[in-house]
């Protein structure tokens, strides 16, 4: 990737807030027009990296680039759109009024888009925000976010507070937005089910640090999942992580060739497979 051609690009960045680190010497690259996955336990840094790319907070240490500028002290980066976890809206506003103020508010605002995606949600634009239910609140989040027509989309546990068909719902006209406009979108969950099917880039941070990024395909395709009794013997490779039963041992190892190993049967892990597996590890290596 060359210089200036990533949508998100964080060379050593840190913060550091009174309680310690919230992130700590983090360096990665996000290309452009792709889904990106960001997976980490409560703590691990996901909204601290959101605020850093939105401007809302300043780094600590390090630089931090979006769409090749450095957020500065004129607020969001026009191109920028985030939706962060507590889905920030005016609660004694008529959506009527909220998509209003959107076009006040913002530069290049599409009002009209802005509006079909509520229509299209089955939305009373008449009704107050705080008389919404979680997935009509989120619906009219979504248009706010994706009217200001954002070339990075940031969304921060959009679907949290909805019930599995919502949230099957929500996802399904939101990658369908994303597809038509072509835009960046880095998307954090703690449902890795949600990931799956749409992201293909991932950003796997625990502790505050950077542990696993690259191209989900490329990721799973350096990884096998090795499973057998517990009582064989696994020719030496770079583990990632071993659980045991009392019949059984699942090892996860990192290598791109073929494990020759008789008696144990060798899978494809699945992206919640490998993340847990690294979040995991990433654990122990701390309380050691």
């Amino acid at each position: 990737m060359t210089e200036g051609s990533a949508a998100l690009d964080a060379a050593g960045l840190g913060k550091r807030y009174r309680r310690g680190w919230g992130l700590r010497d983090c360096t990665f690259q996000l290309p452009p027009g792709r889904v990106t996955a960001l997976i980490g336990p409560n703590g691990a840094g996901k909204s601290t990296l959101m605020r850093l790319a939105s401007g809302l907070i300043r780094p600590t240490s390090g630089t931090i680039r979006v769409l090749g500028q450095k957020p500065g002290r004129k607020g969001t980066h026009r191109k920028l759109a985030f939706l962060a976890q507590d889905k920030p809206l005016y609660r004694s506003f008529t959506v009527q009024e909220m998509l209003r103020a959107g076009a006040e508010l913002n530069p290049g605002w599409d009002h009209d888009y802005a509006a079909r995606l509520v229509a299209e949600a089955d939305v009373p634009t008449n009704a107050r925000i705080g008389t919404l239910s979680g997935g009509q609140r989120t619906r009219v989040a979504l248009a706010m976010a994706l009217g200001r027509r954002p070339a990075l989309l940031l969304l921060d546990e959009p679907l949290a507070d909805l019930d599995p068909l919502a949230r099957k719902e929500v996802m399904q006209t939101l990658m369908a937005e994303v597809a038509d406009m072509g835009m960046t979108v880095v998307l954090s969950s703690h449902v890795i089910a949600d990931l799956e099917d749409v992201c293909d880039h991932l950003l796997l941070l625990a502790g505050g640090r950077v542990r696993l990024a690259g191209d989900i395909e490329d990721l799973l395709g350096e990884h096998r999942l090795m499973i057998g009794s517990r009582d064989l013997e696994l020719p030496p490779h770079t583990v990632v992580e071993a659980r045991t039963t009392e019949r059984q041992a699942t090892v996860l190892v990192r290598t791109t060739e073929r494990v020759d190993a008789n008696g144990w049967e060798e899978h494809k892990p699945t992206l919640e497979e490998l993340a847990l597996a690294h979040l995991r590890s990433a654990r122990k290596e701390v309380a050691a």
